[in-house]
């Protein structure tokens, strides 16, 4: 006799089962060892007695099963994944299978066919090892910058977004700030805060968000660059973007680490919003620096002084712009209306594109090869959050606030309906207007001249 394939289970009946053939169980025993009524260890005894240990196996084993599928099907499913559907997964391409072709399999066994087939891999083995990335040898060499957004007062105030700066040579944390969310500004103040006080890094490590990036390689306004990377660009530091998470690893891992230990420090100080959070932020640096810094491969220090007056700093960290100077001395600006003063310097600006800075705190400077020139905004109340505009996850807390501040200021407006007018949409024709009286008496003469009745035409 050959082998015989048992179930653990049917092992187990084995062993009671001998045991009451020994006189050692009693059936009553037996059943309550085995889970089953006596009736049926009775059964199962005889059986034994009768045929043997291999007669207690279950009937079905080594038989195909009654729900199998018909024979064919698995090749004819294979065949429509592999020729239509090859990048499809298990799930969808089952449910697009039973939709179009009637062929109804279930997604788990289509999920082991287009496994053994090799049309997919498992989560196990689509998994990318990243190499690890030796730390740079000093200090300010690469500082890594990110944004994480999390319930930092857990259910004491809203979520808010704070603002790591985090060095790679030597894991220290250089710089921290909550703000509500993400966004170009945000960036400044840190990066001012920054720059202050540790001065200048050779470089910033960042993701590939678009306030470090533009993600358009054929975008036609920003001269390639963002606002932060132009104000990086003026401040002599270069800007990096990491194709991945994984990449940035020393910041993302110190997100995790702030979103344990920083949240319960909070809790225990009584924290609640993010100008106290700011200012409790300088002490848990220390204590952090102290515990989990380490010593750079090489001792010097790589950051430069910044050498900047604070007038100068305060130019560099602001959104500029340019905008176009119209006729009437007037130029748009997020959805304002601008009037230039007029000047002896103005009236030589129409037809010219003069600079915008905007600065954190909302003031808006327009100047004129450095010169500020006198503006005042002709309709402050246009200004409000662009009917559906496009808004990044990162920003979109921020965004809700403002819009939500600026329904509870004023109610809302009734747009008015009708045939929508198409975008003007210049030729490079240059308009004339009106003909003037020397027009149309040079008109006048040459068409005397084509008729030959003019003056200096033979009778």
């Amino acid at each position: 006799m050959g082998w015989v394939v048992m179930s653990e289970r049917e092992l187990r009946r084995i062993e009671v089962l001998s045991r009451v053939v020994e006189c050692r169980l009693s059936v009553t025993q037996a059943a309550g060892v085995l889970g089953l009524s006596p009736r049926q260890v009775q059964r199962l005894l005889r059986t034994f007695r009768e045929d043997g240990a291999p007669a207690l196996r279950h009937k079905a084993r080594g038989r195909p099963s009654n729900n199998r599928l018909r024979d064919g099907v698995r090749e004819f499913a294979l065949a429509l994944v592999r020729e239509s559907y090859a990048d499809f997964g298990p799930t969808l391409a089952a449910e697009t299978l039973a939709e179009r072709h009637g062929l109804a399999v279930s997604r788990e066994t289509l999920r082991k066919w287009m496994i053994e087939d090799g049309l997919w891999l498992s989560r196990r083995q689509r998994r990318r090892f990243h190499p690890p990335r030796l730390r740079r040898e000093r200090l300010g060499e690469l500082v890594q910058i990110d944004g994480s957004e999390h319930r930092w007062f857990e259910d004491r105030a809203p979520p808010c977004t704070l603002l790591v700066f985090i060095d790679d040579a030597t894991s220290r944390l250089l710089q921290m700030r909550f703000v509500p969310s993400e966004s170009t500004f945000s960036y400044f103040e840190a990066l001012e805060a920054y720059l202050r006080e540790h001065g200048r890094p050779v470089a910033f490590y960042s993701d590939k968000h678009s306030i470090f990036r533009v993600a358009r390689e054929d975008a036609k306004s920003g001269h390639g660059m963002t606002q932060f990377g132009r104000a990086l660009a003026e401040l002599n530091i270069e800007i990096l973007c990491a194709n991945s998470s994984q990449a940035k690893g020393r910041v993302e891992r110190a997100n995790r680490t702030l979103q344990d230990r920083l949240v319960k420090e909070m809790r225990l100080e009584g924290i609640h919003d993010m100008e106290a959070a700011n200012a409790f932020l300088p002490g848990f640096l220390a204590r952090h620096n102290g515990r989990f810094a380490r010593v750079p491969a090489r001792p010097d220090d790589l950051h430069r002084p910044l050498d900047l007056t604070p007038e100068r700093l305060r130019d560099i960290l602001c959104w500029r712009d340019q905008r176009y100077v119209g006729q009437q001395l007037t130029l748009t600006y997020e959805r304002k209306r601008i009037l230039l003063e007029e000047t002896e310097v103005t009236r030589g600006l129409v037809g010219r594109y003069v600079d915008t800075y905007a600065f954190p705190d909302g003031r808006l400077d327009v100047r004129w090869k450095g010169l500020p020139l006198p503006y005042r905004v002709f309709d402050p109340d246009q200004q409000r959050v662009t009917h559906a505009a496009i808004t990044e996850n990162k920003r979109l807390s921020a965004v809700l606030e403002a819009i939500k501040a600026a329904q509870d200021a004023q109610p809302p407006k009734i747009p008015a309906a009708g045939k929508q007018r198409t975008k003007y949409q210049p030729t490079g024709k240059r308009r004339r207007g009106a003909p003037s009286i020397l027009d149309k008496r040079a008109a006048r003469k040459a068409d005397e001249t084509a008729r030959g009745t003019g003056p200096g035409s033979d009778p």
